[in-house]
């Protein structure tokens, strides 16, 4: 059985990912703030973990799981992110800071003390959004979020390459407008065309396939401009 990470999973297209891994058979830990929403389902093969992705010092708590339980990671899905949607003349430091905290240097964080129990044939997968790619259309209120997105475009890039010689992949899906909570608290009203169960069982197959045919790419996942 492959061992898979998810963070992000008390809603949306992680809480649906997390499902979809375990009722196929794979080891899940399942990393959010949030554990309650996936234990009330029960799932044999979930392991859930509270983990506050803005603490650098909660991440201990993954990579002891990892030592005590697993030894190795087949699957790293980094799906959290937050999100501010806010004037710019608005936006704070702060609020830069919090949106980057969870976005980008949590990503880089819990990349790097999982390292040691990556190996050939591991991919690490990146949620990002296709507002962080160059020439993509841009939306007001979101300098902290697509600019966040941006970056851990460019640092999978970089991981790719540094890490080619042990043969783990690191990949980026950017992904267009899919209808979560996240979604309706910052567009009420908005409707995506993709659901996050249809979108989650897309990142299911990438993440355990996708390595094969990629490494240090950005794929953009979106049916509309947004």
């Amino acid at each position: 059985m492959k061992n898979i990470i998810i963070t992000g999973t008390s809603r949306g297209i992680g809480f649906e990912l997390a499902q979809l891994f375990a009722k196929n058979n794979y080891n899940v830990l399942a990393i959010s703030r949030n554990v309650q929403p996936l234990e009330k389902l029960n799932l044999k093969n979930i392991n859930t973990l509270s983990v506050d992705l803005s603490n650098e010092n909660d991440f201990k708590k993954v990579t002891d799981f990892v030592s005590k339980n697993w030894q190795k990671v087949d699957v790293l899905i980094h799906n959290a992110g937050k999100l501010i949607n806010k004037p710019f003349s608005k936006l704070s430091s702060k609020d830069f800071f919090e949106v980057y905290n969870v976005n980008v240097f949590a990503v880089a964080e819990l990349t790097r003390v999982l390292i040691p129990y990556l190996s050939k044939g591991s991919h690490v997968v990146t949620i990002s959004s296709i507002g962080g790619v160059q020439g993509s259309m841009k939306f007001p209120g979101l300098a902290a979020y697509s600019s966040s997105k941006g970056a851990v475009i460019t640092l999978s890039e970089l991981l790719a390459e540094e890490y080619k010689e042990h043969e783990i992949s690191f990949n980026v899906l950017a992904l267009g407008a899919v209808q979560t909570e996240m979604l309706e608290e910052a567009f009420p009203g908005y409707k995506a065309p993709i659901s996050a169960e249809e979108m989650a069982d897309y990142v299911f197959n990438f993440a355990l396939t996708g390595n094969k045919f990629y490494n240090g790419k950005i794929l953009e996942v979106s049916s509309t401009t947004p």
